[in-house]
């Protein structure tokens, strides 16, 4: 097979995989409720690692630009702490800190 055929048929299985229903969901059949975390679809994984993640990546490198530039004027202002927090800290979090399809910061997205 050449080259193309492959790669379509590869593309189209990973389409079809995707379109299936994760089992898994957040079916809890222990009871334990460390085991109920934010389980996101195959689609809201994808569209995070090739859409949102270098764009969010991509902010917080200009964000940390503009807070360096701007560094003198919010430091006459009194709100370093507040620009620091807005154009890098919450970037990067939303960047690094966050499982792959999930909407909320950090490791543990309980469900609380």
């Amino acid at each position: 097979m050449n080259m193309f055929r492959i790669t379509a048929a590869m593309l189209a299985l990973c389409m079809s995989l995707m379109s299936v229903p994760v089992s898994a969901g957040n079916g809890n059949v222990s009871g334990n409720p460390e085991y109920q975390v934010d389980a996101p679809p195959a689609y809201a994984m994808v569209a995070d690692a090739v859409i949102a993640r270098p764009l969010l990546i991509a902010g917080t490198i200009i964000g940390a630009g503009l807070f360096v530039v701007t560094l003198p004027f919010t430091a006459l202002g009194g709100g370093v702490d507040r620009a620091g927090q807005a154009l890098v800290v919450e970037p990067g979090k939303a960047a690094f800190v966050r499982c792959l399809g999930c909407t909320k910061d950090g490791y543990n997205n309980h469900d609380d």
